[in-house]
Formats: C-alpha cells, structure tokens, sequence
C-alpha cells in the first residue's frame, strides 16, 4: 500500500478532527453552547469520513491490488492494525455523537465536563495511534 493517496487522507482527516474537537472543548470552557455543538458534530462527521474511506481502502486493496489474508504477512499486517484501529474510530465516534447529544441538551458547564475530557483524550489518543500506523503500515 502507497502511503500517498487514501492514507495521507485519512490522515488529514484524524489531524483536522484533533482540531475540531479541541475547538468543542474551548467552546464549553466558554460556555458557548453552539459553537461547541457546532465543532462536535463536525468531528463526528470526520470520524465518519474516516471510516468510510478506511472502507474503501480495503476494497481497492482486496480488489485491485489482491492484498489478501493469504497473500504474506504485510497483508496480515495491513489488515489487523488498520482493522484494529478502525474499530476504536468507530467506537470513538459513537462516544462523540453521545457526547454531542449531552452538548445539545445541555449537560456540560465550564466548570463541569469531564466525560466531554474522557472522550476528547481518547480520540486524541487515536490520533496519535493512526500516526504510528501511517508510518509503520504505509512508509516501512
């Protein structure tokens, strides 16, 4: 697999939702519900993305390119890692849309809003595992 294509992507896209859901954050620290909302909702919809291309990735890579369980370990190693890590973006974006809801109705203050912290650190967390993968899967 090239890293350069669908995987520089969907490495943009967890870079720029760290961003967003940061900008959520300083939204609820300012009680400025909206713009919180506003920011969630379009990490949400990136993590969405993600996984959408992560999809068509491996079709392209089972199709065109016959990158298959039996075809050596890169492919096993391909799939496992991206799989395993897909999976925790799909968990994650799940944990956001909740979040998004409690934002909505107004679950959070400045002061109080710790599960929107518990949740904002995971994702940052796959941020940082999806970089590791991009190199170790995609560049070595």
């Amino acid at each position: 697999m090239q890293p350069w294509g669908l995987p520089v992507w969907n490495t943009f896209i967890l870079l720029t939702s760290g961003l967003t859901i940061t900008l959520a954050h300083w939204g609820i620290v300012s009680g400025r519900k909206r713009q919180a909302l506003l920011w969630q909702l379009t990490t949400v919809f990136l993590g969405c993305v993600f996984l959408f291309l992560q999809v068509y990735e491996y079709a392209e890579a089972y199709i065109h390119l016959d990158l298959r369980f039996n075809s050596g370990v890169y492919a096993n190693v391909f799939y496992i890692m991206t799989g395993f890590h897909g999976i925790h973006v799909f968990l994650g974006t799940i944990m956001l849309v909740v979040i998004a809801f409690r934002i909505y109705y107004d679950d959070f203050s400045p002061e109080r809003h710790f599960a929107f912290e518990a949740v904002s650190w995971y994702w940052h967390f796959v941020d940082v595992i999806w970089l590791l993968l991009f190199v170790f899967v995609y560049w070595l």
